[in-house]
């Protein structure tokens, strides 16, 4: 299931959040919220699916991009992307290569479950949602990435890409950290696959290469998954030294 922090912020605004059992994995989950919809009624976004989802990154997010870069003087050498439900991808992809066909786009998925770099399609129902679990898929870390089928939205964003590159495993979680302990940049499992995904384009792009990677998501929602494991919540024998060093309001372990 998506994290304990992801969950209780989604109830603290309201939602009723419905977890589905982890052997269905996404195609589980798209069925069971077809499911409620059907029986109680209820309206269903069909993320996966809607071509309001890519299109509203075609008019927002690839023109912010753009229009950035722009008011600096400067061109956009390099979009770097992972996906979820494609629609960033897709969406803001299309309208930068628009502009600027010479950028070119990266797009990234993890080693362990690189659906796109098998070649297989997905195959669909009537309305485009999964009929199946893909065949590529394994069980990955990247929580909002890659689910067990490629997204019609994505699918029909294939080719924008320039390049794909797989994440090996360890290394989101690792990039990631990094940010927090040398940028200070506190960010997602996945902005640190993407993050990753940059570094390896700018070790290969000519020297004054402008690459863009966003980084949507905040490492304050993840405090209980791997991201976190390493990281105590009490004091190391490091930080007790430092405690120790004056003689008040020592907070000793207990016995």
């Amino acid at each position: 299931p998506f994290s304990v922090e992801r969950r209780k912020l989604m109830r603290m605004l309201g939602a009723k959040v419905i977890v589905t059992p982890k052997a269905g994995k996404g195609t589980g989950m798209v069925e069971k919220a077809n499911e409620l919809a059907e029986k109680h009624g209820w309206f269903l976004c069909h993320q996966f699916e809607t071509d309001a989802n890519w299109k509203f990154h075609y008019d927002t997010t690839g023109p912010e991009i753009c229009n950035d870069l722009k008011s600096i003087g400067s061109d956009l050498d390099y979009f770097v992307s992972g996906y979820g439900t494609g629609g960033t991808f897709h969406g803001a992809g299309k309208y930068i290569k628009e502009k600027s066909p010479d950028t070119k786009i990266i797009l990234a998925e993890p080693g362990a479950a690189n659906l796109i770099g098998s070649g297989i399609k997905t195959d669909r129902n009537d309305d485009g949602s999964p009929a199946g679990s893909h065949p590529a898929f394994a069980a990955h870390p990247i929580q909002g990435w890659t689910p067990d089928f490629i997204p019609l939205v994505l699918e029909q964003g294939l080719g924008l890409q320039d390049e794909m590159v797989e994440i090996p495993d360890g290394v989101s979680v690792q990039t990631s950290q990094a940010l927090a302990r040398n940028e200070g940049i506190l960010t997602g499992i996945s902005g640190g696959a993407t993050m990753w995904a940059a570094i390896e384009t700018a070790k290969k792009a000519p020297e004054g290469s402008v690459i863009v990677a966003m980084l949507p998501d905040t490492g304050e929602r993840y405090l209980s998954t791997p991201l976190f494991a390493s990281i105590d919540a009490d004091m190391n024998e490091e930080e007790l030294e430092i405690a120790r060093s004056t003689p008040n309001f020592i907070l000793e372990p207990s016995a």
